[in-house]
């Protein structure tokens, strides 16, 4: 069984290089040899050049392995990659032989900073549609050797749309060209945390002097720093820095600049003086795509067109539903031996498809009201008090904070900057009204129906 197990690496590793890309393959898998499996435990062991190495692959690819594995031999329950004293050198000089079929292997920047990174999500595993192909042409002039046409890049989209895969694809690609390049990419709330605990320790110099050295700054999710006014302070002034020194800045955002409530207008100017590249909800030929390309490096997984159509069917919002949906969907299929037909997919991913339905927004629900009660929509952000106004007004807020995960100040922020307590105020009144006026009850119930259909 062992012999028969080794056979079975090329085509694992072959399927591997499809999925992840070529880089990422030759950069990390590609010196990795098969060593052992043991037919009672189920474990597959393979050997790579170097302890650190066979960490970082345990880590980031774990998961993935024993998914590719199991497709080639059902019985393989885990699987584990040793290096270092553990490989006894073998596995350095098994990596001097390339696998057969396999093209020579590129060169790839030995830069420290890559090591923070995902190698998975590079531009080679970005599916590129009319939705998204702005933002995906500008990351990649981004992380060129030449200087931007735009800078900075401004990427917005819901969330699971593929900013942060083009963040990481960026730094990967920008390190790729300029092996000794400071690359600091950090959520827009790590930020703001190590601005206050700089601040709080008496080290602001030190946290300045860091964020200005940076040749590529990249800021997941700004719209967390929203209020934040010492934090947007010295953001602008990292901003002003870094565009006077001619370095590059990649910025998200789950919105436009211009719908940044909150955000101070000389950063708002700033954030829009490059380009603002929006990723649009994926099309259907994108989704196909996507789960087509998953599929190809799964030559021997087995998926009917009619299962990938109700995926593409069913999962619209975002790309990370349409994907974990269907990991779970060839996971229980690999664990269970489980054949993958429609009615399997239908019956494991009920709920997923339940969480997956559209979420309503804001805007949506004070459009839907001012439709209801014949008023226009600039009426919710006003300051008239006016019963035939305040009250759907309300309304509008209870909706607000039943059917969006907003809080109370970021939906007072969208009904004209009013204050959390308002807010809190009008949801407090319209419970107690539903109760007591029946009429009131029926209005929003029609209103949630027109929401939902």
């Amino acid at each position: 069984m062992n012999g028969d197990a080794a056979t079975l690496w090329p085509r694992v590793a072959e399927g591997l290089r499809r999925d992840l890309g070529v880089r990422t393959f030759d950069h990390w898998l590609k010196p990795v040899r098969f060593a052992d499996y043991c037919a009672l435990s189920g474990v597959v062991t393979l050997e790579t050049v170097s302890r650190f190495s066979a960490n970082w692959i345990n880590e980031r690819f774990g998961d993935r392995l024993e998914l590719a594995w199991r497709q080639q031999l059902p019985a393989v329950r885990s699987v584990m990659v040793r290096g270092g004293a553990a490989a006894d050198d073998r596995a350095a000089n098994l990596a001097a032989a390339p696998l057969p079929s396999f093209d020579a292997p590129k060169p790839v920047a030995a830069n420290p900073a890559l090591l923070g990174f995902d190698p998975r999500l590079s531009f080679d595993r970005f599916v590129v549609a009319r939705s998204n192909i702005l933002a995906a042409n500008a990351a990649r002039r981004m992380a060129m050797v030449e200087a931007p046409q735009f800078n900075p890049l401004y990427l917005c989209s819901g969330t699971g749309q593929g900013k942060t895969h083009l963040l990481q694809a960026i730094a990967q690609d920008y390190a790729a060209a300029h092996p000794t390049a400071n690359i600091i990419l950090m959520s827009a709330e790590k930020f703001m945390l190590e601005f206050v605990g700089a601040m709080r320790g008496g080290d602001m110099m030190a946290f300045k002097a860091r964020l200005r050295a940076a040749d590529l700054l990249l800021l997941d999710d700004l719209q967390f720093v929203i209020g934040k006014n010492s934090t947007q302070e010295e953001l602008l002034h990292t901003i002003d820095d870094l565009m006077t020194a001619g370095k590059r800045l990649v910025v998200t955002a789950d919105r436009p600049p211009a719908m940044l409530d909150g955000v101070e207008a000389r950063l708002l100017s700033r954030l829009s003086g490059g380009l603002v590249a929006d990723i649009e909800a994926p099309e259907d030929d994108l989704r196909e795509r996507i789960i087509r390309q998953r599929l190809a490096a799964m030559p021997m997984v087995e998926v009917p067109d009619a299962v990938v159509a109700y995926l593409v069917k069913h999962f619209t919002r975002n790309i990370r539903e349409l994907e974990g949906a269907l990991n779970k969907l060839l996971a229980y299929a690999a664990l269970t031996g489980t054949t993958v037909d429609l009615a399997l997919a239908e019956d494991r991913l009920a709920e997923n498809v339940r969480s997956a339905r559209p979420r309503i927004t804001i805007d949506e629900i004070q459009r839907a009201v001012c439709a209801h009660y014949r008023l226009d929509k600039s009426e919710m952000a006003s300051k008239r008090r006016v019963r035939a106004i305040a009250r759907p007004r309300q309304v509008a807020m209870y909706l607000a904070k039943e059917l969006t995960p907003r809080s109370y100040p970021e939906i007072g922020r969208r009904f004209g900057g009013r204050d959390h307590s308002t807010v809190i105020h009008a949801v407090r009144t319209v419970e107690a009204l539903r109760v007591a006026d029946s009429e009131l009850d029926a209005e929003i119930a029609a209103i949630r129906r027109a929401l939902n259909s």
